[in-house]
């Protein structure tokens, strides 16, 4: 029904490009059989952006584990800041035992990466306060909880897709639509439904469907009371006007009649800018397209190494690489595997984060057990981010 690849097709390596196969049956042809070490690299980041979140790699690993290769990976842990130009990954070991699945392995971890950092940043632009994720139906369904997933570790404080909320372990998120309202013909009767229905759920409202928002949210609070917790605007764009300014309003109308408890929601064309500038007049967001039409990463893969020597490309460094991080002015340096930078102005202490992840074709236990701990890589992220903007 769906044109998707199955995990049997990746597995084999049938969703890679052309060339790489073309290039197995030349090198197998002339006898061509060398080991390499290559390196995964972003070289530019999208625009206004000066670091990046690695992800993926809870997929990568466990992939190139079951493809049973003798190759060895080194690798930042999943959710690590990163810039332009730090190599992320490494892999080393014969050429044509994992020539054809380059394109699976940029695949697994541009996109991730892509949605985990734009995440990573509407959650810290928000400076504390929740951002859920509403972008299921700007995907491809078979890969919404995949999605989702990633928005979910950047630090959103739920999703609305039911699998993905399963799949995630947690309760999914989420308010009403406007059909609801539209069918139950008034504002208030649908919210009176829904609190009735659904005691044990949070009930926020929808007031942006028929009047305006001020009077609905007076009408809400003077007939829900304690029973209602939050108020949601998604006001379409040709009747927004000021947001801002409708917001306070709003607000100083709820404390004015001592609903003060209710909260404000904002959702609705939402970006890592529009949240900065409603953190003043709102409690949390709801942020979809945003989020799930993150822009890629664009990681490349290229050899740095053939045979024990290095060589690479034009335009590219040779031989393998280490990445440290200072600790004190998290400053980093890239440098010949092996040696250290010299020490750092700040006093500071290098920290390596290139760390061995896969050996002859096994996950070490330090890799699989980090993988297997979801919450820790959520804290993880939250400290990096907090790092990046200190």
């Amino acid at each position: 029904m769906f044109h998707v690849a199955t995990e049997e097709d990746v597995l084999q390596g049938r969703v890679t490009d052309v060339y790489f196969t073309r290039a197995v049956e030349i090198l197998r042809g002339r006898g061509v059989d060398k080991r390499v070490r290559a390196e995964i690299v972003v070289k530019n980041l999208p625009a206004k952006y000066d670091w990046g979140i690695l992800a993926g790699t809870d997929e990568l690993l466990p992939f190139l584990e079951r493809l049973n290769l003798e190759i060895d990976v080194r690798a930042l842990p999943e959710g690590t800041r990163f810039r332009a130009n730090q190599p992320v990954i490494e892999l080393a070991g014969r050429y044509l035992d994992f020539c054809i699945y380059e394109t699976a392995i940029l695949g697994l971890i541009c996109q991730a990466s892509g949605v985990t950092t734009r995440a990573a940043r509407c959650a810290a632009a928000a400076e504390g306060r929740p951002v859920f994720c509403f972008g299921a139906r700007r995907v491809h369904p078979v890969i919404a909880p995949l999605v989702e997933r990633y928005a979910y570790l950047a630090g959103c404080a739920g999703v609305a897709g039911v699998r993905s909320a399963e799949m995630l372990g947690i309760e999914p998120s989420g308010t009403m639509p406007h059909a609801l309202i539209l069918l139950l013909g008034d504002t208030v009767e649908a919210t009176k439904a829904f609190a009735d229905q659904f005691p044990q759920v949070k009930t926020i409202s929808l007031i942006d469907t028929f009047n305006d928002e001020k009077f609905e949210a007076i009408r809400i609070a003077e007939t829900l009371k304690e029973r209602v917790a939050a108020l949601r605007l998604d006001t379409p764009a040709s009747r927004k006007g000021n947001l801002k300014a409708i917001l306070r309003e709003v607000r100083w109308e709820l404390k004015l009649r001592s609903h003060g408890h209710i909260q404000l929601f904002v959702s609705g064309g939402l970006s890592e800018e529009s949240i900065r500038e409603f953190n003043e007049v709102a409690d949390g967001y709801g942020v979809g397209t945003f989020v799930t039409s993150a822009p890629v990463l664009d990681f490349s893969l290229d050899i740095v190494e053939i045979d024990g020597k290095p060589v690479a490309k034009r335009g590219k460094t040779s031989g393998s690489k280490a990445l440290f991080r200072c600790g004190g002015c998290q400053r980093e340096e890239v440098v010949p595997l092996g040696q250290t930078p010299p020490p750092c102005s700040c006093g500071g202490e290098w920290q390596s984060l290139l760390g061995q992840v896969i050996s002859k074709g096994k996950m070490t236990a330090a890799a699989r057990e980090r993988l297997e701990n979801l919450a820790a890589r959520r804290d993880y992220i939250r400290a990096q981010v907090s790092a990046a903007s200190s």
